[in-house]
Order: C-alpha cells, then sequence, then structure tokens
C-alpha cells in the first residue's frame, strides 16, 4: 500500500536536559508496536553505552511509528528525539529541519527551564508547530496547574492545549497520537517531478558503507535510482530504502515528506557531507536547499594516539565519526613531545568527552589529549592581530600589546534560594552579574558576563551542586574584551612537556599550577631517582612537588662500627642516583595529561 503524503507527521520531541523525551519516546515506540514487549528497554532510543551510562541524549535518532487514527485513517508519525544538553544544541537544529511540528515538554514539578526556552527559540527560527505537553504528572512534588501557568507566561503558548501525561507510567501518552495527527500539519505538497531531500545525519557501517538518514522534500526514491550529491556532484547507485523502526526496516519506495535511510555503497566518506541537498540525474532539482549553520566551535584541544603508529587509525576515526557528529571540526597538528595529531574543535567540555570515549570505546584508539583552551585575540607591538587556540602559539610576551578574550552572556535560572551561592560561583569565576528578575513568585532568571576559559573547567559543575540540580544555565557568546593572560608551562625532570601547558589568567595561575603539580604527582609512577615536578609562568617557578625516589637500605648489612662505612655506602648511593637522574626519561601516563584537566 502506497502511503500518500498528507498521512505523514514529522515532529520532534525538545526539552530541557532530564525531563523526560527518552522516557516519552520509549512509551510511544511501545504504543504504536512496532517492537515486541519482550525486546523492549528503557531508553531504546539511546543506542550508545556511553548515553545509557550518562543517562543523557547525545544523538539525535529517528523512529517511524504507524497509527491508526480514530476515523480509521493509517498515519506514519516520524518521530526524530533530540538532545538537551546545551552542548548538542545544534544535533537540535538539524533535527528540527527535518520536521513540521514539535511537542515541547516541560516537567510538573520544575516548569519551564534555561534549555526549553533556548530550543522552543530553536523550533520557532524553523516555524513549527508547537504542542505542550506537560510530563511527570505522577510526581508527588508535581504542579500540574503552575506549569501551565508558566507554559502561558514564559512560552507564550495556549496552556488549554497543554497534554498532563506521565512518560514513565504511560498515563494520557496515548492522546499524543491524535494531537499529533491534528496539531502538526503534512509535509507540503511540491513539484514531485524532481527529487530533492535533504541529508540530516548519516553513520558508517562496515558492511555497507555510509548509511545516509535524510528527509525527502519533491519526489520518490526507490532501489536503482541514480543519485546525485550537490556540494560534491558525486554520483552513486541506490542499494536499498527504508525506515528506521528501531531496526532498518527496507521499504519498495520512499515519497515525498518521508524521513528515512538509502544506502548506496558510499565507501568515500567525504562525499557525505551533513545539510547537503541530495537529488537525481535525470529528475534533477536546480537549486540546493539551506543547509545548517556551521557550528562554532568554543573549545578546542589537540588530541594525539599513545602509539605514534596509530595515527592512521586516528586520522580514519575521526573521519567516520565526522559522519555522525557534524559538530566536531579538526585539523592536522604535531608536537615535539607527542608526534603528530589532530587540533580539534568542541561545541563544549560535555562534547569533548564525548568524542574521546566515542573514539576509544567505537574505534579503539588510545588518545592523549592537551588542556583544553579558547581562543584568545592577540595584538603584536608590529600591530599585527593574531587568534591563537593553542599554548604552543603563543608569543614571547614582550612582542604581546594587549590580549582579548571571549565572553559570554550567560543566564542561570534558579529557585530564589539558591541565588547568593549562584553570586559566589559566578564571583569565583570572574563574573560580573548584569541583572536578575523573577519569572514567578519563586523562581528567578539570573544574567551574568562570564569569561568563557573560566566555563570550560568546572563550573558547570559547581553550578549543579550549589544549586542541588536545579539550576539550568544557558549562555551565548558575546564578544572579545581585555585580560591579563599567561602561559603556564609545566616541567617535569626539569623538561618542558608542551601538551600540559595552558593558557590561564594571572590571578587564577598560581592556584591552577599548584593544583596540577599535586595531581601529576599522583598519577606519575615513581622512579629509581626523585622527580621534581614543576609549574612555571616564563622562568619564573611557581610551584613545586617532588616525586621521592624508590630507595634500598644499603646500610641494612652494617651494624655497629664505624659511622663513616655507612655514609661511605650512601654516598656512593647518591652518586648512582644522580646518574640515572641524567639519563632517565620520565614516561607520562596517559591518566597523568586527563587528571591536569579535570580539578577537584
Amino acid at each position: 500500500m502506497k502511503l500518500k503524503r498528507e498521512n505523514i507527521r514529522n515532529f520532534s520531541i525538545i526539552a530541557h536536559i532530564d525531563h523526560g523525551k527518552s522516557t516519552l519516546s520509549d512509551r510511544l515506540i511501545q504504543l504504536s508496536r512496532i517492537i515486541e514487549d519482550r525486546d523492549m528497554k528503557e531508553q531504546i532510543l539511546d543506542s550508545m553505552d556511553i548515553e545509557r551510562e550518562r543517562g543523557i541524549t547525545i544523538k539525535s535518532q529517528t523512529v517511524s511509528l504507524p497509527y491508526t487514527a480514530e476515523d480509521g485513517q493509517v498515519y506514519m508519525l516520524n518521530l526524530i528525539d533530540t538532545p538537551g544538553h546545551v552542548d548538542f544544541s545544534y544535533e537540535v537544529s538539524r533535527a528540527l529541519a527535518s520536521c513540521e511540528g514539535a511537542l515541547i515538554l516541560v516537567d510538573a514539578s520544575q516548569g519551564v527551564e534555561a534549555q526549553t526556552l533556548a530550543n522552543l527559540y530553536l523550533a520557532m527560527e524553523h516555524e513549527l508547530e508547537i504542542i505542550p505537553v506537560i510530563n511527570k504528572i505522577d510526581l508527588p512534588s508535581a504542579q500540574i496547574e503552575w506549569a501551565k501557568d508558566q507554559v502561558e507566561e514564559d512560552l507564550g503558548l495556549d496552556p488549554d492545549d497543554a497534554l498532563a501525561v506521565s512518560a514513565k507510567s504511560g498515563l494520557g501518552v496515548d492522546q499524543i497520537f491524535q494531537a499529533i495527527v491534528d496539531g502538526i500539519p503534512a509535509p507540503e505538497t511540491a513539484d514531485d517531478s524532481v527529487f530533492k531531500a535533504l541529508v540530516f545525519d548519516s553513520h558508517y557501517d562496515a558492511f555497507r558503507g555510509t548509511i545516509v538518514h535524510f528527509r525527502i522534500f519533491n519526489g520518490s526514491i526507490k532501489k536503482g535510482d541514480k543519485i546525485r550529491f550537490m556540494s560534491n556532484n558525486a554520483q552513486y547507485k541506490v542499494e536499498e530504502v527504508g525506515l528506521f523502526q528501531i531496526v532498518r526496516k527496507p521499504q519498495k519506495e520512499l515519497v515525498g515528506g518521508q524521513v528515512g535511510y538509502f544506502i548506496a555503497g558510499i565507501k568515500t566518506i567525504s562525499d557525505v557531507k551533513i545539510g547537503d541537498t541530495v537529488t537525481m540525474t535525470d529528475r534533477r532539482c536546480d537549486q540546493p536547499m539551506g543547509g545548517f549553520r556551521e557550528p562554532t566551535p568554543v573549545v578546542f584541544s589537540s588530541m594525539y594516539p599513545v602509539a605514534s603508529d596509530d595515527y592512521e587509525e586516528l586520522t580514519e576515526a575521526l573521519e567516520k565519526l565526522k559522519l555522525n557528529d557534524a559538530s566536531l571540526i579538526y585539523e592536522k597538528d604535531s608536537s615535539a613531545a607527542l608526534g603528530f595529531g589532530y587540533r580539534c574543535g568542541f561545541l563544549g567540555l560535555l562534547h569533548l568527552e564525548v568524542v574521546q570515549e566515542r573514539l576509544e570505546r567505537e574505534y579503539n584508539v588510545s588518545l592523549i589529549l592537551t588542556s583544553p583552551s579558547v581562543q584568545y585575540e592577540i595584538t603584536t607591538t608590529d600591530g599585527e592581530v593574531k587568534i591563537i587556540d593553542n599554548p604552543v602559539q603563543y608569543p614571547d610576551p614582550a612582542e604581546i600589546t594587549r590580549v582579548r578574550e571571549p565572553f559570554i552572556d550567560a543566564s542561570i535560572i534558579v529557585p530564589d534560594r539558591y541565588m547568593g551561592s549562584v553570586m559566589q560561583v559566578c564571583h569565583d569565576f570572574r563574573g560580573v552579574s548584569k541583572n536578575y528578575q523573577y519569572l514567578t513568585n519563586s523562581r528567578m532568571e539570573m544574567k551574568f558576563e562570564l569569561p568563557l576559559a573560566e566555563v570550560v573547567y568546572e563550573f558547570y559543575d559547581r553550578l549543579k551542586s550549589v544549586t542541588q540540580g536545579y539550576g539550568s544555565f544557558d549562555y551565548e557568546i558575546s564578544g572579545y574584551q581585555e585580560t591579563d593572560l599567561v602561559k603556564l608551562d609545566f616541567l617535569i625532570n626539569s623538561e618542558r612537556v608542551d601538551a600540559l601547558s595552558q593558557l590561564i589568567h594571572r590571578d587564577k595561575a598560581e592556584a591552577r599550577a599548584r593544583a596540577a603539580c599535586k595531581k601529576l604527582r599522583e598519577e606519575i609512577p615513581r622512579q629509581q631517582f626523585k622527580i621534581p615536578i614543576q609549574g612555571a609562568i616564563g622562568g619564573k617557578i611557581i610551584s613545586r612537588e617532588t616525586i621521592s625516589a624508590f630507595r634500598k637500605d644499603v646500610t641494612a648489612k652494617c651494624y655497629g662500627g664505624d659511622i663513616s662505612r655507612k655514609r661511605k655506602l650512601l654516598e656512593k648511593q647518591k652518586k648512582g642516583k644522580k646518574r640515572m637522574k641524567m639519563v632517565g626519561s620520565v614516561e607520562i601516563p596517559q591518566s597523568a595529561f586527563l587528571s591536569v584537566l579535570k580539578t577537584d
């Protein structure tokens, strides 16, 4: 049976982190019966181990749900599940470009939070129909009427349209299907004589090559069609098309408005670009569709393989990961201590951790990462302006006239009882309070101006702990401001290790150097000789720790007798240790590089 375009609905679920998107997706999948109850598991769309362990969604996933309406019509509802974390908002914007509508989830006990608003604005940019859903109504702390007021005040949506559900127990979830059919428009009919589709994701399969996730806007596609990517004119013959129903379900044909995948034996990974338009050789469209905004990386770090022979493997792994994570940006880099690697740009610190874990787990590459840094603007004495993100490129301080660092406008929404502690945290991180306002009688929005370099470290963790998890944080880059920057170097056994260098504000340098030296002392294994670990700014040492040597008690066999005999043996040992220190090199384990990034 061929599916009519007017019976297709494409929708996303958007919300703040932890408001129950993945749980609601589980219930919708269960109700649509595309999977046996015995195969059902929690967060079924979170297919990566790392998503399950952290309890967050990282990748947006697609699933097609059949639904028979009250009038007997069969509809195909394409759900695109999205992440809630601020670092993955780029994933959200890509998912929304493939939809006509969105369910916006609001937690009945916590109300509207920062990321809910940020995602709502994203949905409005894409001109989507929005259906508010109040989730977690079975919690003892749920306040449904209060949540409805917030939907009206903060989101500007009609509270009477809001559906009250509990995704966990399944209460009220069945009414969502009908609301989607009634409230979200079908994909618009357009010129079907040409074929036009948007690539919004892809992943690599070792047996089938690249599997492209796409949304069809015009025309239809089936096995045997010859397709062409518009950005690079690469041509392929389609081997299989189908829908995602937890597993790939091949179909004879996909029509305009549908979301699915195609396989065309694409072995050249670089041919597939997310945001590209796919057309056909015989039914070409004239204009490519507007792709996605290029994501702007804010955190930079270099990655090196632990064994330098693995450089090729790292290159291949990054290519394959780039297919599935378009916001990752990388270019070649090299270091005196660590050999060849890549300088990578990330959307935030969580994004960095996720990329590192995925490379290690999915592609078995052991990595060393350098300290994350942001981009600084440096004006030299001859008037040249340089943008640097790598401590290695930092010029001699004598050649610098001024340094500017990126600042962000942060919006923090918290219950008002935490106001004092949030002010204190922001003050510790060199933040300046701009203003604050009450959103309801007990919740407030506080606005701060903060240096991005401070937020990159452990700001988010500190904020979560002082607000007991109730604080929500959203930010955007506001511009550059002048700063007092220094380059902090670490010397291990009197040798400078460039992978540990950091660019840091002068006021914070001493505390950071002390903490890092302590961490390194715990991580670096003891040797037969003493190892000094020093933090330095230029030629000035500002902190030091020493790893004591293994010592054999050479005087054990001397008992009684003259003290000079013992002294002679100790002197002999001391000479041996000194010689060993001259030739001995210190192996720095992977965990030591990471320990410098993590502060207590």
